[in-house]
């Protein structure tokens, strides 16, 4: 079992090495390889004539690439199917957030109008209460003006009553001149 192994990993090998040189000039030790892998096998004891072993070594190996194959297809598939999977789940979760996304917009987009009626009425609002403001601030400038009004019609009746006192004392005076300049 042992030696079936080492001559198929001797063929591989020598495979290999065929298939990195050019077809057209065969590599001397690829020769060489060979020709003691076939006095190897003759030498084995084995009763099957060179051509025998060689067709024998050809079925084996093309069992075994066939065995690869198989299994490289498989691997193929699965990988297919691994990438097949992957861009599934990409899809599902591309598609669930543009939908999020798309809620996402409809509700800024609702936000959006109710921030413009909430500004609209703060404005209307604003303009009721800046109208409320200036009467507030007219009906405070209106009631200084009438504080001071008051104090001047105090300061008026003052001077109208000290003028009156004035009048009195100057007539008392011109009386009492009048009288001494008799």
């Amino acid at each position: 079992m042992s030696s079936l192994f080492n001559r198929t990993k001797d063929f591989t090998r020598t495979r290999k090495s065929q298939s990195d040189s050019p077809p057209s000039s065969p590599s001397p030790t690829a020769k060489t390889l060979r020709h003691e892998r076939l006095s190897r096998l003759d030498s084995g004891g084995s009763s099957l004539s060179s051509t025998d072993s060689a067709v024998g070594r050809v079925s084996a190996y093309s069992r075994r690439e066939n065995r690869l194959a198989s299994l490289g297809s498989k691997t193929e598939e699965e990988n297919e199917k691994d990438f097949k999977k992957l861009y599934e789940s990409a899809f599902n979760e591309n598609e669930k957030l543009k939908t999020n996304l798309r809620e996402a917009q409809l509700e800024l987009v609702n936000i959006k109008n109710k921030l413009e009626r909430v500004a609209k009425k703060q404005d209307q609002s604003s303009s009721q209460s800046g109208l409320l403001e200036a009467e507030k601030r007219e009906k405070r400038v209106l009631e200084q003006r009438m504080s001071e009004m008051e104090d001047e019609l105090k300061v008026l009746t003052d001077l109208k009553s000290d003028n009156q006192r004035l009048k009195d004392e100057n007539g008392a005076l011109i009386r009492v001149i009048s009288k001494l300049s008799k």
